[in-house]
């Protein structure tokens, strides 16, 4: 916060109860200015954090006015700063940015700077999810043999991240074994508002992970943002952001009695997407949000990356503080959050149409309009009504190879496959489902929906309906007290009747931790080409990132996973087709067990109480003892050992001098890869296992390691030798130098074919710089920063573009890498582009947001692109190489 004496909003502070006069707040509504009451709850949030950190240098008096504005200058494309209160992170990105952190400190020394500068300013909470994987299921055992092997497998990294707790202050670690980061953020982390250094303000934050917004759900502005741009907010730079345009999604009517809350996150993810709300806030408000559930809402805003937004808010209202009372908070915290959010004119009255602001475009959705529905069978926002699932699979099998079809010929149809399995026959076809997972904080976050699980396992039991055993079933919850309630209300052994044990606390198979299938079921998918099935209650479904062997797979509510894993296959119409046969013959439909919103709700009123909250997070950061025997070091530089294959110092900042280098155009670049339409981070740096015959596996095979000890990427972030050789090293990325998937490319100068690392290492050696050609919404997915340092690492200059997703164009930007984008209506094929040129980029030396360049070619051929530095500030950081340059140059001032 800046200092309050030189601050010009000073004479708007006030104690927010006169029995407490050190106790204060920047009373907004003091300002006196009547386009408050207008703005966006969200972007009262930022106005709020500008008015009080307000230094007329960071941020200024104009940029407040920019805010108030508004209603005129949302459509202005203006460039504002943005404090937020705190930064969370998970241990996949939070790895590499305590790397970061580790390297900055080392090159702050050279420099003669004072290397404990770069520290994180604001408040730091990172949360240990991403590590562990479903290696055992279906045993009660499973839980603790999963849990050894993640520490066996991550000790290293383990270790490393409790020195980064001790190094560095404001940096809290929740260790492993506690839950996924967002739900533990939603049932405790969060404050809502802040009560800190005398002030109190609203609660908002950034994190290193997209689905971040989950707490929007709650009333706290949060979304994600890249590792890089996250490390310069802990070190107390503001986020430079384009003051976004600001949807109101107005919800009105009842769901169903038969609605899960996934049915409704599934459809509001399909309708806007086809809106289009990329780069936008969208705010929820009309009277259907009075019948969702804090953790209903969460699950909506949790998807918000699937449907493009920045932001997905719902401002707190009377059901908010409701939540904070039943998850335990303190009962003093809960007594000002509601009178200064009343204060400020930050809290809701969903019932009171006088309080709706303006907003950008109102659209509109009927919650008795939703139906029953999954997702899938490659993106999160391909709905389909769980009445069509039969249907559209089928279609999909025969359809052209896309993101619904592939293109499995006509007499392959009903294909199917014999195989052995625990001294049993069994039979694969297309459909076959071998994974289904209950897992994510989307879901599992949300008691109805658990507790509907619950009640169907059990409806199920006692009919006598079970799970084929080569089904890998598991249960990951994203908090202890998940586990807690299921077992209270007593369903916790119907679920592991049906296979459904408790795997792990963390991500899991959300995240492509899915671990091994049975190797009959791989041998049986790989015989007969078959399209196999994943189903999950997660919120993202690439192709490629579930499991390499389950090319379709569908998001769905928690019971319906139970259904889909009962049943066997996705080609099932549950109306017509029964579940299964109980002992005396009957057929057993899916209504027959189905319970409805308000059986679920009776249960979860009686057994999701505040205490179970309480007794879970009081021991959070003491319980798990592998973690508390750990022993890290203590010193504040850190000691890299050459030997290890997990932290190694990066070399992002060798050779870093004090002084600017001028921008150097592009000369002569051969095109590295040439990529089609939603290329995701996933595509560019997997997260998942590492192949065994691949650049990384060749590395740490180098080092002496097995393939049992090779881990995933996600979990080697750490080590930029490992992440350079996994940057597009997914078996599913679709390069049309090849016309095939594969993690290849094709050498230009000798036309032969390699994997990506091995051909960009010889282009290095050769001295040239790469390029990148690709379609639409490229890097969508994850908020992966490696996605961006190892293309960097690869020697790729400029990406050229139709379109971007957000964060990873910002990734892009924080890397020095230049994003470039077709101008409006041109593409690769209108421009007559082959990727076989070679491409120079003319950099000018005065360079403004978003300006066209020329491109040239060898052909003699030369085109325009726009620049996508969006801001002065991203400029700034592309002159100094990357937004991590930057911070150490101003660092090493005295």
């Amino acid at each position: 916060m800046s200092d309050v004496m030189t601050n010009p909003y000073a004479h708007i502070v006030e104690p927010l109860d006169p029995q407490k006069p050190d106790h204060k707040f920047f009373n907004l509504r003091k300002l006196g200015d009547p386009r408050y009451d207008h703005l966006p709850f969200s972007i009262r949030v930022l106005l709020e954090s500008a008015v009080r950190n307000c230094d007329e240098f960071l941020v200024k008096k104009d940029d407040v006015e920019k805010i108030l504005n508004w209603k005129v200058t949302q459509s202005q494309t203006v460039e504002v700063p943005f404090r937020p209160a705190r930064v969370i992170l998970q241990d996949f990105t939070g790895v590499p940015a305590v790397v970061d952190f580790a390297a900055m400190r080392d090159a702050v020394k050279k420099l003669q700077g004072d290397p404990e500068k770069i520290n994180p300013v604001c408040p730091v909470d990172l949360v240990i999810d991403h590590s562990i994987q479903v290696d055992f299921n279906r045993k009660s055992d499973s839980l603790q043999k999963n849990q050894e092997l993640e520490f066996e497998r991550n000790r290293e990294r383990f270790e490393f991240l409790k020195w980064g707790s001790k190094a560095f202050r404001n940096m809290r670690i929740i260790p492993p074994g506690s839950g996924i980061v967002h739900q533990v953020n939603l049932e405790y982390l969060a404050r809502v508002v802040f009560d800190q250094d005398g002030y109190y303000y609203p609660d908002s934050l950034v994190g290193t992970d997209s689905h971040t917004t989950m707490i929007d759900g709650l009333g706290v502005l949060g979304w994600g943002v890249g590792g890089i741009e996250a490390e310069a907010v802990m070190l107390g730079q503001p986020i430079s952001m384009v003051l976004p345009e600001v949807i109101g999604y107005k919800l009105q009517g009842t769901p169903s009695k038969y609605i899960t809350s996934t049915d409704i996150v599934l459809t509001v993810t399909k309708h806007l997407r086809q809106v289009g709300v990329v780069g936008k806030f969208v705010e929820f408000f009309g009277p259907g949000v009075a019948q969702l559930s804090i953790a209903d809402r969460a699950t909506i805003a949790n998807m918000c990356p699937e449907y493009g937004a920045t932001a997905a808010f719902f401002p707190v209202d009377h059901i908010s503080v409701q939540y904070l009372e039943q998850t335990g908070r303190d009962s003093e915290k809960l007594s000002y959050i509601a009178q200064y959010l009343k204060a400020v004119g930050m809290f809701r009255d969903y019932s009171n149409t006088a309080q709706d602001p303006h907003f950008t475009q109102v659209v509109e959705l009927d919650l008795s309009a939703v139906v029953p529905c999954c997702s899938g069978p490659k993106r999160p926002h391909d709905k389909v009504a769980v009445s069509d699932m039969k249907e559209d699979f089928e279609n999909c099998l025969g359809a052209k190879q896309g993101f619904k079809g592939f293109q499995v010929a006509p007499d392959r149809h009903n294909a199917s496959v014999p195989f052995q399995y625990n001294g049993a026959e069994y039979s694969l076809s297309h459909g076959s489902v071998v994974i289904a997972a209950i897992t994510s904080c989307t879901n599992t976050s949300n008691p109805s929906v658990m507790l509907g699980a619950g009640l169907l396992a059990k409806k199920a039991v006692e009919c006598g309906l079970s799970v084929k055993p080569y089904i890998k079933t598991s249960l990951s919850p994203g908090s202890g007290v998940v586990t807690y309630y299921l077992k209270e209300s007593g369903v916790m052994d119907f679920l592991s009747q049906l296979g459904f044990e408790v795997v792990g606390y963390g991500c899991m198979t959300c995240i492509g931790n899915s671990g091994p299938l049975p190797e009959q079921v791989v041998e049986a998918i790989t015989q007969g080409d078959l399209v196999a099935a994943g189903v999950l209650s997660g919120n993202r479904n690439f192709e490629g990132r579930v499991h390499p062997n389950t090319r379709a797979n569908y998001l769905a509510s928690p019971p319906l996973v139970i259904a889909y894993a009962i049943a066997g296959t996705m080609r099932i119409d549950f109306e017509k087709e029964p579940l299964g046969v109980n002992s005396e013959g009957k057929k057993i439909f899916l209504r027959d067990i189905w319970s409805t919103r308000e059986e679920i709700q009776a249960v979860e009123r009686r057994f999701v109480i505040p205490a179970m909250f309480k007794e879970v997070y009081e021991k959070v950061e003491k319980v798990n003892e592998r973690w508390n025997s750990l022993k890290a070091p203590s010193d504040k530089l850190y000691t890299w050992d050459p030997n290890s294959t997990y932290i190694k110092s990066p070399p992002f900042f060798d050779g870093l001098t004090r002084e600017l280098q001028p921008p150097k155009s592009i000369t002569d670049a051969y095109v590295l890869l040439n990529l089609g339409d939603s290329v995701t981070t996933d595509h560019i740096s997997p997260a998942g296992n590492i192949a065994r015959n691949s650049s990384a596996a060749r590395y740490l095979t180098g080092r002496g390691l097995t393939a049992r000890e090779f881990n995933s990427y996600g979990s080697r972030r750490g080590n930029d030798a490992v992440m350079a050789r996994g940057t597009f090293a997914n078996i599913r990325l679709f390069n049309k130098f090849l016309n095939k998937q594969a993690p290849s490319t094709t050498y230009l100068p000798t036309g032969e074919t390699m994997d990506v690392y091995d051909a960009a290492e010889k282009y290095q050696q050769a001295g040239h710089p790469l390029l990148v050609l690709a379609g639409k919404e490229y890097g969508s997915g994850s908020s992966r920063d490696w996605a961006a340092k190892g293309p960097f690492l690869l020697g790729i200059k400029a990406v050229l573009a139709e379109s971007y997703e957000r964060i990873h164009r910002s990734n892009l930007v924080g890397m020095g890498i230049i994003p470039l984008e077709y101008l409006h209506g041109e593409t690769a094929e209108s421009l007559g582009l082959t990727g076989r040129e070679r491409y120079s980029v003319v950099i000018p030396p005065q360079l403004t947001p978003r300006m066209t360049v020329d491109v040239k070619l060898d052909t003699g051929k030369t085109f325009q692109a726009k620049m996508r530095f969006d801001t002065d500030v991203e400029l700034t950081y592309f002159l100094h190489g990357g937004i991590l340059n930057y911070m150490i140059r101003k660092m090493s001032e005295n």
